[in-house]
């Protein structure tokens, strides 16, 4: 945790403090683990912790804002999806083994976040604005960098002048992101665990680069 951590009526935190907060996020976040988001309450979350509601009130106001500040962390982690694409090549061998990268990479951010991920979900899907941004946060760390990736392989003449890197780049990092929301209940004729990760690295390969990859 870093900088100042405040109550909320402003006070500084001290290093009790802090600690007990974090105790009450860290206790939240696995309570979000194992209950729906609407049936945490603040008294379970700060039992939980072994504190009072009243402790617990005194650094969020209230469940849903706690949960705001564990999707941040969240997201200030997923900036790091960046580094999955950013730089890499598309060439040969080599761009296969971005596009498996990329889509290991960003199946394993959603598998280790995914109880914050679900409410992340939930509150965009509702119109929520504060949940939207945080989901865009996580998602335009990959947009961007694939975007330039596609943009990039334009301007060598390897990818068609008339495709929309934004848009490819944007419904990959979409199609990434809902096929890794469902990754422990993926059903579907035939469908098969085992067969999700090679076949969206294919379709990750060909939407970057026309091409399937090289092996």
């Amino acid at each position: 945790m870093t900088g100042q951590v405040r109550t909320v009526d402003g006070r500084v935190a001290g290093r009790r403090g802090q600690a007990t907060r974090q105790k009450l996020l860290d206790c939240l976040g696995e309570m979000l683990s194992t209950s729906p988001y609407r049936d945490v309450k603040v008294i379970d979350v700060a039992r939980m912790a072994g504190t009072s509601p009243a402790t617990f009130y005194q650094y969020f106001p209230d469940v849903e804002g706690a949960v705001l500040e564990l999707a941040d962390e969240m997201a200030k982690e997923g900036a790091a999806l960046t580094e999955l694409v950013a730089g890499r090549s598309w060439a040969g061998k080599s761009g296969a083994q971005t596009a498996e990268d990329l889509v290991e990479g960003f199946l394993s951010f959603w598998r280790k976040n995914d109880a914050i991920l679900r409410v992340v979900d939930l509150g965009a899907a509702e119109g929520d604005k504060r949940f939207h941004k945080i989901r865009m946060k996580v998602l335009n760390a990959v947009t961007g960098s694939l975007t330039e990736s596609i943009k990039e392989l334009q301007n060598k003449g390897r990818v068609d002048k008339e495709v929309s890197a934004p848009a490819v780049a944007g419904s990959l990092v979409a199609m990434l992101a809902a096929v890794a929301a469902h990754q422990k209940g993926f059903i579907g004729p035939g469908v098969k665990q085992a067969d999700l990760k090679p076949n969206l690295t294919l379709l990750v390969h060909l939407g970057v680069t026309g091409r399937k990859p090289a092996r």
